[in-house]
């Protein structure tokens, strides 16, 4: 195979998020610096500010690089399914190193940088938040779900407990926490016959 500039750049792309990872794993992420992400994977400074111009970047691209395909949703027709797929595949991604302990290092950090909460929202939140939205409104316009349901809602209460579970109480994220999430809001969520919608207080 030809060693290509585009080639040695992308290997060298995959040492500094390698290394990125193995760092924070070792020291975590309040010593973690580009600094030492350069000397270990034998990169100049000035290659990783070009391409991140800070360590939250570096570290949420690298955590992404493991990840990102694992977490698109199927579609088999069956919304439930489809979310207990994709939830299972976020829990499992999160109970483990190095993305889970990592990821929540990233968050705490987001709490009190405005750079790091705006890259973080950008490059994971939103894009995850977009992609259930988009699940449930495929699911919503097939009749699977209730039209007066508001979708925005139904992101936030599936994904509110488990970032509650994992970074507040920091017990383990389950399958059967994710089971018992989903029963509970698709208990609300589906359509109901007019006899039920006519009864008092089911609007």
């Amino acid at each position: 195979m030809t060693d290509t500039p585009h080639r040695r750049g992308a290997d060298r792309t995959e040492a500094i998020m390698r290394t990125t990872l193995e760092l924070g794993q070792e020291i975590g992420y309040a010593k973690l610096s580009i600094e030492a992400v350069a000397a270990r994977a034998g990169a100049g400074k000035q290659t990783i500010y070009r391409r991140w111009p800070s360590k939250g970047a570096l570290l949420l691209d690298s955590l992404l690089s493991l990840n990102e395909p694992g977490l698109d949703y199927p579609d088999t027709g069956d919304l439930v399914a489809d979310l207990r797929t994709q939830i299972y595949a976020a829990v499992d991604l999160l109970g483990r190193p190095p993305f889970g302990p990592l990821f929540k290092a990233l968050v705490g950090e987001a709490q009190h940088d405005p750079r790091i909460a705006a890259t973080l929202n950008e490059r994971f939140i939103t894009p995850q938040a977009d992609k259930t939205v988009a699940r449930l409104k495929t699911a919503r316009d097939q009749g699977q779900l209730s039209h007066a349901f508001d979708l925005g809602l139904a992101m936030a209460v599936l994904s509110g407990p488990l970032y509650f579970q994992l970074l507040i109480t920091q017990e383990q994220l389950t399958h059967e926490y994710v089971d018992r999430i989903l029963d509970a809001l698709f208990a609300g969520m589906r359509p109901r016959p007019q006899a039920d919608r006519d009864l008092p207080g089911a609007r």
